[in-house]
């Protein structure tokens, strides 16, 4: 678990946030992982867990149903460990936002998953 999370977002972080909330899933996870590469303090693990999420609705968004289950798996490894809020950033929420937005991609299976609509904001400190 990340010992700073009392510490400030750093900018590759944030933006790679902002890129989250605009829809561009991407290019946010290219910023997390800058931010990731960059950072050698275990707090990486906080950007590693907004990048997976950053993924899942990538695939959700490109109705890929097995990419968006595979990631999210993978996901929770990374984002079950921190604490609800951690640099700012409300991870509890994010959590049940992605809890709540892959019980939807199952209940509209791989045949109606462009029907998706539940794209969350991930609020900046």
């Amino acid at each position: 678990m990340p010992n700073d999370c009392n510490s400030s977002l750093p900018a590759l972080a944030r933006l790679g946030i902002e890129r989250f909330n605009q829809g561009e899933y991407w290019l946010a996870h290219e910023a997390l992982e800058d931010a990731w590469n960059e950072e050698p303090a275990s707090i990486k693990e906080l950007y590693r867990g907004i990048l997976q999420a950053a993924v899942v609705y990538h695939h959700i968004s490109q109705q890929n149903f097995r990419g968006a289950m595979k990631v999210y798996q993978r996901s929770q490894k990374w984002l079950n460990p921190l604490p609800d809020i951690c640099q700012g950033v409300d991870i509890a929420r994010l959590r049940a936002d992605l809890d709540a937005a892959i019980a939807e991609v199952r209940r509209l299976g791989a045949e109606n998953i462009a029907e998706f609509d539940l794209y969350p904001q991930i609020q900046l400190p």
